[in-house]
């Protein structure tokens, strides 16, 4: 099946309608006015449960789930509207994943209220069919729009996007994914089909802009910061720099730790939000947006240590 055919055929049914608001720079000044939109996310969290001991010689006493969820709901109280995502690697890391197989990490991330994921190549782990037994925990979805999981046991147990409407604001979020040959065991993604993420992106980009009347484009990836040894290969920086239309790509892979967002210049020369909160759930990270009446928005960023 063709890339974009592909799209057409398993986005069919994932739209949802709301209002439109366009994003340019933020300008008014009356408060009453302002729409405020925060996302939270977590990335390569590979089930780091249990907090980092205090006499650990690089994160002591950072982390964990129970002082995550405490950081989560007191922000939800601070500003109801939010979203909370998380960019691939939720598995692999600790024993917790060897024993329950991914069953603790998702039930967990469901309590906390996750609103949406996308897969990471750890991920994998414990093959296609380890990964699908363990989807019925997860009271959110997961977004994946470069992978074909025709002939898997995935076949449409995923979405390439999915649409919120928060206050108001129509917020369109899509997952992109590395390449799984060479960093996977064949058997584990079985006949999961690799599309190009940059293609990929602006097919889905253009439903959701042009078609969806989405105000904020949200690209949840796991393709990795940016490669300095490898500066050809796919990144969320150089898929910031080729595409148009996503305003905000939330990253994964790499591990790592930025403070606060990098703000790039799309193919149009218009902004693109970066961000990646590190790993093993050390950082929360946070963006928040304000949208106004007159069709404008502002944003600032940071890491919160958890």
């Amino acid at each position: 099946m063709k890339r974009r055919e592909f799209i057409q055929k398993t986005a069919a049914s994932t739209a949802l309608v709301g209002l439109g608001l366009s994003l340019n720079s933020f300008k008014s000044t009356d408060k009453t006015d302002i729409k405020h939109l925060t996302i939270l996310h977590t990335n390569d969290v590979h089930s780091y449960i249990d907090p980092f001991p205090a006499d650990h010689p690089r994160n002591p006493n950072m982390g964990g789930v129970a002082r995550r969820a405490s950081l989560i709901e007191s922000i939800r109280q601070e500003n109801p509207n939010l979203l909370l995502l998380d960019a691939g690697d939720i598995f692999q890391g600790t024993p917790y994943f060897n024993y329950y197989g991914g069953e603790l990490e998702l039930k967990l991330m469901s309590m906390m209220k996750y609103d949406l994921g996308t897969m990471g190549n750890h991920d994998f782990d414990n093959g296609i069919d380890g990964f699908y037994s363990q989807m019925h925990n997860a009271n959110f979805d997961f977004v994946t729009s470069n992978y074909n999981f025709e002939n898997t046991v995935l076949q449409g147990k995923t979405k390439p996007y999915k649409i919120f409407n928060k206050n108001g604001i129509k917020v369109g979020i899509f997952g992109v994914g590395i390449e799984l040959a060479g960093l996977v065991d064949k058997k584990n993604y079985k006949e999961t089909v690799y599309l190009n993420p940059v293609e990929t992106a602006q097919e889905i980009t253009r439903i959701l802009k042009q078609e969806q009347k989405c105000d904020l484009v949200i690209c949840l990836s796991h393709l990795g910061y940016k490669y300095k040894d490898e500066p050809e290969k796919i990144s969320d920086v150089k898929l910031a720099t080729l595409t148009k239309d996503i305003d905000l790509i939330i990253g994964g892979h790499t591990h790592t730790f930025l403070d606060k967002p990098t703000v790039l210049k799309n193919s149009e020369g218009k902004e693109v939000i970066v961000n990646q909160a590190g790993c093993y759930g050390i950082n929360l990270g946070r963006i928040d947006f304000y949208f106004d009446n007159d069709k404008s928005k502002s944003h600032n960023g940071k890491s919160i240590i958890v």
